[in-house]
């Protein structure tokens, strides 16, 4: 899922999501995500969120639910997701109106900038959204290899996920986040390289890799593999072979920052 955060006057930035969505979703499902400031009552009980259903549609108020949870929620199946309200989080950005040409404490890359609304122009956004790195959970990976056309002959799904720990031993220095740059292009075409070699494999139909970029803290997901086989044991086999290789094979840099300093580790290795 490709995410979008449209920053701006808020009647303008809605104004271009409205138009967004009716170009890509020429191409697949969009999501429109609108933060709001207005105060809804909560009604009393147990829930923790409410959901009306009107004609066809949906709105939900509800707590405890950060911005990642909800994109987490949306991957599976959506193609693309468009924030508005959102101006700190750290995705792709369009900048609109005052926003354009200020500077942002977000290290968010602005993909367009335009003094007003009608001055966006949605191919233009479409072209340089589909070059950004997509926004994948291990839901939405297996979510895409269950939609296959070959998912009618298989009976596994094995999957790897790869996660932040804090420390190896009991003395270790706690890491508090891991930082990753990949080796542009080179990485990605490393790994769809990989995908397909294991897929030739007899009775493996489908192999998803996918590696996060960036600041990744303490506890969260880097990197997954997904495997689609007829049977357990090629699904188990294929997905092992699929890390090991993407570890020791695609140019992934990796810094480590603990409470005590930063290191490259490649550079200590």
């Amino acid at each position: 899922m490709h995410v979008l955060s449209l920053v701006g006057p808020d009647a303008a930035a809605r104004a271009v999501a409205d138009r967004l969505a009716s170009r890509l979703g020429e191409d697949g499902s969009v999501a429109e995500v609108h933060r709001t400031e207005t105060d809804v009552e909560q009604h009393d009980g147990p829930s923790g969120a409410k959901f009306e259903f009107t004609a066809g549609s949906w709105s939900a108020t509800g707590r405890d639910r950060s911005l990642s949870d909800l994109l987490a929620d949306l991957a599976p199946d959506y193609d693309y997701a468009l924030l508005v309200g959102f101006p700190e989080a750290d995705v792709p950005q369009v900048r609109i109106g005052d926003a354009a040409g200020t500077d942002s404490d977000t290290p968010a890359e602005v993909l367009f900038e335009a003094a007003s609304a009608a001055d966006v122009d949605p191919e233009e956004v479409r072209t340089a959204l589909a070059g950004t790195e997509p926004y994948e959970t291990l839901e939405s990976l297996v979510a895409e290899v269950k939609r296959s056309e070959d998912a009618p002959y298989s009976g596994a799904i094995a999957t790897f996920t790869g996660r932040v720990r804090a420390k190896e031993e009991d003395d270790d220095t706690p890491t508090e986040f891991l930082e990753f740059e990949k080796y542009e292009g080179v990485a990605e075409d490393r790994m769809d390289a990989i995908s397909a070699e294991l897929e030739e494999r007899d009775g493996v139909y489908e192999v998803l890799m996918h590696h996060r970029t960036g600041v990744i803290e303490y506890g969260e997901d880097i990197v997954f593999v997904v495997v689609l086989a007829g049977h357990r044991e090629e699904a188990f086999r294929t997905v092992e072979d699929g890390i090991d290789r993407l570890k020791d094979e695609v140019p992934i840099f990796k810094k480590e920052s603990t409470t005590d300093e930063q290191f490259w580790v490649h550079e200590r290795q």
